[in-house]
């Protein structure tokens, strides 16, 4: 048998369904014996796992590991698992071991790093234990040699999602991730094409998943919705790909075969793709549910905007953000703000730039995030090569220093100043109080009022410093914020 795990990373009222587990049964679905343990739903999946590798005979736990939360789950539940069932093979795959593999491997819990797309590496993994098939021909695979040295195969070219079954509903309780949102009371995930085309520096995206988009048939996504749909009630979807909105006639053929099925959805696009849109399409996407949408808008400043390979510019944004509010879509813009070579004049620019956003579209959401470059892409700034030692293990990354980095919460970067920090912290503080997010569902409207009045005079009149009314009121208050809904 098989165990796929998927370690914790979120509060138990925000889970939802574990994809990239279920990606991975819908290759072993009527072919190999498998289960699913989702540390989300399971308070306990560590005992979960230990009872079933007491009961069956287990040949491989396939752990999906996302930086963060997730990782640290996964390092606790493999460290005991390892010590009580050392032959087990444990194989880690997902975002982080595709990034920091040779870390992945450090650990003396973990054999196997998956590099990428998993679903057929893992098919070939399960040939090379049963002796089957060499490691060293596995394509997308790290491993470990018999003198413990770390072995990289060469990457294994991704296949769209039409290469692949349909997700395997039946083997976790779908009702129970349909959990309430803004967009609907029960909310779904789907995830309808893998790769992104685009360059940003300060993205991992392409050594995880490759440079370019495979997107799914509309034909195929909206037949999965409908199921989703009619067997377990979905009224609503948020789409987990990195650019939703690729290509325009695609983009109108997947409305045109949504619409009927009356959900309310959330998606990721790109500034420079939508904007080039005609009325229509935007009015089309408007009508197949199309409630909110998340753009990487990252900073004011045109020249970090360039020196991030964004391919974007500040007019282009703000174009956006004007244009969509006839079409009463929501737009989440996002800054990374704190730029390596400038990060004063960078955060300045930024902040006043939101601040513009807000004038245009007062609708927009903001969410607000410290620079933190991946280590695949720090020698691009000769300025930070060698500030920043990145961890070599996984249980480095567990630790709380390197957690803050991961969520950009308080990442300590070098070249970023207290006093500057402090402005984007402050900052943060009374936009997101003078506007409070739309997505907690949860805020009674008073809440909402007193934050608007409390915070009303510090916007007008720019004093961002020492908000601690305001940090009390969110206290208080318990505003969820969206980019804070993993922890």
């Amino acid at each position: 048998m098989i165990i796929l795990y998927n370690p914790r990373s979120t509060r138990p009222r925000n889970r939802r369904l574990p994809l990239s587990v279920l990606a991975l049964g819908a290759v072993l679905e009527g072919r190999e014996d498998y289960e699913i343990v989702d540390g989300n739903l399971d308070d306990n999946p560590t005992g979960t796992i230990l009872r079933l590798l007491q009961q069956r005979e287990v040949e491989m736990l396939g752990v999906t590991v996302m930086p963060g939360p997730q990782m640290a789950a996964a390092v606790e539940s493999c460290r005991e698992i390892r010590r009580l069932h050392p032959k087990v093979p444990i194989v880690w795959g997902g975002y982080f071991p595709s990034i920091y593999s040779d870390a992945t491997l450090n650990a003396r819990y973990v054999d196997y790093a998956v590099r990428g797309q998993g679903e057929d590496t893992l098919l070939e993994l399960l040939d090379a234990l049963r002796g089957k098939k060499k490691f060293d021909q596995i394509a997308g695979l790290s491993f470990k040699d018999v003198f413990g040295l770390h072995r990289h195969n060469p990457e294994r070219p991704m296949k769209g999602p039409d290469a692949f079954p349909w997700t395997p509903f039946h083997r976790v309780p779908v009702e129970k991730y349909l959990r309430p949102s803004f967009f609907g009371k029960r909310t779904a995930v789907h995830h309808a094409s893998i790769g992104c085309p685009f360059r940003c520096s300060f993205c991992g995206i392409h050594a995880a998943y490759g440079n370019r988009e495979r997107m799914e048939n509309p034909q195929r996504t909206a037949a999965i919705l409908r199921h989703v749909v009619t067997q377990y009630g979905a009224d609503s979807v948020q789409f987990y790909d990195m650019n939703f909105f690729l290509r325009e006639d695609h983009a109108l053929e997947l409305c045109e075969r949504i619409a009927p099925l009356n959900l309310q959805w959330w998606c990721e696009a790109r500034i420079d793709i939508v904007n080039k849109y005609s009325d229509a399409t935007l009015a089309a996407i408007r009508r197949a549910g199309c409630t909110m949408i998340f753009f990487g808008a990252e900073s004011g400043s045109d020249w970090v905007l360039k020196e991030m390979e964004k391919d974007i510019t500040t007019e282009e944004t703000l174009n956006l953000a004007k244009r969509i509010r006839q079409f009463d879509i929501i737009p989440e813009f996002s800054f990374v703000i704190g730029n390596p070579r400038d990060p004063e004049r960078d955060t300045h620019e930024t902040l006043g730039f939101i601040r513009t956003i807000k004038r245009i579209n007062p609708k927009s959401e903001i969410i607000m995030y410290h620079y933190t470059p991946v280590p695949q892409r720090t020698a691009m700034y000769g300025n930070i090569d060698g500030q920043i030692a990145f961890p070599t293990t996984p249980d480095e990354w567990a630790t709380k220093r390197w957690m803050d980095y991961t969520l950009r919460i308080n990442p300590n970067t070098p070249w970023l100043a207290r006093k500057t920090k402090d402005l984007i912290d402050n900052f943060e503080t009374v936009v997101s109080s003078r506007w409070p997010t739309v997505q907690d569902i949860r805020a009674p409207r008073w809440s909402r009022a007193l934050l608007k009045v409390l915070s009303a005079w510090r916007y007008a009149a720019r004093i961002y410093a020492h908000p601690k009314e305001l940090r009390w009121a969110h206290q208080f208050i318990n505003l969820r914020k969206p980019k804070a809904e993993s922890l």
